[in-house]
């Protein structure tokens, strides 16, 4: 007797003790992604924040100061594609914001879909070009669809590829209108969205001006350069929402909408979990150089900086802190440089032009194998072969590539061409794991260009110049909250790691693409 009622009371523990362990995950997690940003501009204007944004977060988060893509280009769109599936663009399929549409011969928008309309926007989107699950949609079907999942950003793509494809909601800023925006794909509007609009960016924009935050702004300088004192900038003409979009002053919109979904939405207010993805902006304002606008760039941190602190309270308020795990990165860094000021100094640089550069590369190939289009077009770097020609030929596509790759390397300032058969097939060689990363059969070129450092790629098609360069920047990733222990970690890591990390915490199976253990 006595025997069985110990076992039945040792039992009653253990149950008691799983009940409480399957119990325990957190209500909320925040995935913040914020653009541009750098460790060494984070540390650099450390003396300018408060104590309950980036310092906070330092200080009680465990930080990672090394962190990679594991692909380039890198741009926002892949960046939080990668972040949110736990894997790379060859994989989840988005390369960039926008490519060429083999099929069409125009440029394929990343998350343009013309079967959903836009809310408050004239664009038509969804993620269909996204192929891969994301950390919100693995917590839908976990939950049977009871998980709550939204996405606030101020571009329409990373709102849309940080909710993924199962999401209650994403929203952006338009850059016509300047309100918030979202999409049909995602069903009808939220009855809180609405209310966004009330006092809206679009109704303030006319009397707006950007000023500095602070006088310290002015008189702090970590820049070799000496800073302007003061700026004013307004913003005005049919671009002003993009520039606004810039400036240090969108973070407040962000943060306000974020808000929303957790005090009207009720993200994090049940002891189902939920999920909110978040981007903030910390890049060169206008894209400028970022030489000639330091002053606005140390004001965006700060600004940046109080928006953390706005947020993490108004969490802990109705959600808890110790409820909410969050994590922090950025989608990478894409520095704008000024080629006039590298000839000023005699330091190499030079045009490389992709759309004379194709033109001369259908001539020979014509001259090789007989008349006709053969380059169908080309976009950034890259050539789009006409692989109906090729069939009709009977030419083997390996081949071409080949004497295409002998040609492309006598013009000056190409440091390497990459082909798809080299990429796909070829032996490694450094370099190509970064480029075959961010390579994708479906909407890739047939042949990369990769330009020397210091040289521009320029598009007159399009009216683009864009120059290369290789320099390394460190950017952090920090998880704070639930059940989080401070730390510092200098070993480096991939972003690819982050997706089955919150995946392990909150009990659910990882994206389907990711292949990455969690970090800890």
């Amino acid at each position: 007797m006595k025997k069985q009622i110990l076992t039945t009371f040792f039992a009653s523990i253990a149950m008691a003790g799983t009940m409480a362990q399957t119990g325990s995950v957190p209500r909320l997690v925040v995935g913040i992604s914020i653009d541009q940003l750098r460790s060494d501009y984070l540390n650099a204007f450390m003396p300018l924040y408060g104590d309950g944004g980036f310092k906070l977060l330092l200080e009680k988060g465990q930080v990672y100061s090394n962190v990679q893509y594991q692909h380039t280009p890198v741009d926002r769109a892949s960046a939080i594609a990668s972040v949110v599936t736990g894997t790379i663009p060859y994989n989840h399929g988005i390369i960039a914001e926008e490519w060429m549409s083999r099929t069409e011969l125009h440029t394929n928008y990343c998350v343009d879909d013309r079967n959903h309309k836009g809310v408050g926007t004239s664009d038509n989107s969804s993620p269909k070009h996204l192929l891969v699950s994301t950390i919100g949609d693995e917590l839908k079907a976990a939950t049977k669809g009871k998980a709550l999942v939204y996405s606030v950003a101020p571009y329409r793509e990373v709102a849309i590829l940080g909710a993924g494809h199962a999401a209650d909601w994403a929203m952006w800023i338009d850059n016509q209108s300047g309100k918030w925006a979202g999409t049909t794909y995602y069903g009808e509007a939220p009855s809180w969205f609405r209310y966004l609009d009330g006092g809206s960016i679009a109704d303030r924009i006319s009397s707006l001006t950007w000023n500095p935050k602070n006088d310290v702004v002015g008189t702090y300088n970590y820049y070799l350069t000496t800073p302007q004192k003061s700026f004013s900038h307004r913003f005005t003409g049919d671009s002003r929402f993009r520039v606004f979009k810039t400036s240090g002053l969108v973070n407040e919109e962000v943060t306000k909408a974020a808000r929303s979904c957790i005090e009207n939405g009720h993200a994090g207010m049940d002891e189902v979990t939920d999920f909110l993805s978040i981007c903030y902006y910390a890049g060169n304002f206008h894209a400028d150089n970022t030489i000639s606008t330091t002053t606005e760039l140390q004001d965006t941190y700060i600004r940046l900086d109080e928006e953390l602190s706005t947020l993490l309270q108004k969490i802990d308020q109705l959600v808890g802190l110790d409820r909410t795990l969050i994590y922090i990165t950025s989608t990478g860094y894409d520095e704008v440089d000024n080629s006039e000021e590298l000839a000023t100094y005699r330091i190499p640089t030079g045009e490389f032009n992709i759309n004379r550069c194709g033109t001369l590369l259908n001539m020979y190939l014509c001259a090789m194998y007989g008349n006709g289009q053969y380059v169908e077009s080309c976009y950034g770097n890259q050539f789009y072969l006409s692989h109906k020609l090729l069939e009709q030929k009977q030419l083997k596509l390996a081949e071409v590539l080949e004497h295409c790759e002998d040609f492309l390397f006598q013009f000056s300032g190409v440091r390497d061409v990459f082909t798809s058969h080299r990429i796909t097939q070829g032996a490694w060689t450094p370099g190509i794991s970064t480029i075959r990363n961010g390579f994708n059969p479906k909407c890739s070129g047939d042949i990369i260009v990769q330009v020397s450092p210091g040289w521009n790629i320029v598009d007159e098609d399009r009216g683009t110049k864009r120059m290369q360069r290789d320099s390394f920047f460190e950017f952090p990733l920090i998880f704070f909250g639930y059940t989080i222990k401070a730390e510092k970690v200098a070993t480096p890591v991939t972003v690819d790691c982050i997706a089955p990390t919150v995946a392990h915490h909150i009990r659910i199976r990882a994206p389907n693409g990711c292949s990455s253990p969690p970090l800890f």
